[in-house]
């Protein structure tokens, strides 16, 4: 009687062994590919936007001039340091006296942006230059408690916060803008007029949380 031939056991497919080991090399080099096609390819719109700041960073940043060179005074003339603040961030505007409209709007916009700050809103304070003699009417004075509402000279100021801007663009220059200076007293910032207060305010809550100073 003749003995049946043995039963060799079925191998699997040298193809299916490898589909694991490639599926983990896929995995492994997936990122490194994505960085690459990110960083040559930017038509592909991978790469991350270079600066996700809604202001304008002024560069190079300027230090905050000494009272000599800026010399500020309180809406009762008592003389104030503006160097007295350094180690807070400063909310800045600028304007005259009767505070129209657009004085209004910005006054409010750094207003809201402090207040929503929480437990950081003492880490900040806000400046209003005042840019010649009028009264600052009584509404305003009320509606912004807590605002340091500093009379400066607008030549001086300018130099300071506009100093690129021709004698005829000073004026506007002046008026326009909202700026951050930085607790080590860096003008660092600007947001133009008409800037969306909820882009302000979360580039203010951007600083002040990835900040390690003030």
């Amino acid at each position: 009687m003749v003995s049946p031939a043995p039963v060799t056991p079925r191998q699997p497919s040298r193809s299916r062994s490898r589909a694991p080991l490639f599926l983990i090399l896929a995995i492994c080099l997936a990122p490194l590919v994505f960085a690459l096609l990110a960083y040559y390819v930017p038509a592909l719109g991978l790469r991350p936007q270079e600066a996700s700041n809604y202001g304008t960073l002024i560069n190079p940043q300027r230090p905050m001039p000494d009272a000599a060179a800026l010399p500020l005074a309180t809406l009762d003339g008592k003389p104030f340091d503006l160097n007295s603040l350094q180690g807070k961030w400063l909310l800045v505007s600028a304007d005259e006296g009767a505070c129209p409209e657009a004085c209004v709007k910005k006054l409010f916009v750094l207003r809201n942006s402090h207040a929503s700050q929480g437990k950081n809103v003492e880490r900040l304070a806000r400046v209003w230059f005042v840019t010649d003699d009028a009264p600052v009417p009584g509404q305003i004075l009320e509606a912004y408690v807590g605002t340091n509402m500093l009379r400066a000279d607008p030549e001086k100021l300018a130099a300071y916060l506009a100093p690129n801007a021709s004698p005829a663009q000073r004026e506007a220059a002046l008026k326009a803008p909202m700026w951050i200076i930085d607790p080590l007293g860096n003008l660092m910032l600007e947001f133009p007029a008409d800037a969306d207060p909820i882009s302000v305010r979360n580039d203010i809550s951007k600083l002040i949380r990835n900040s390690r100073i003030g």
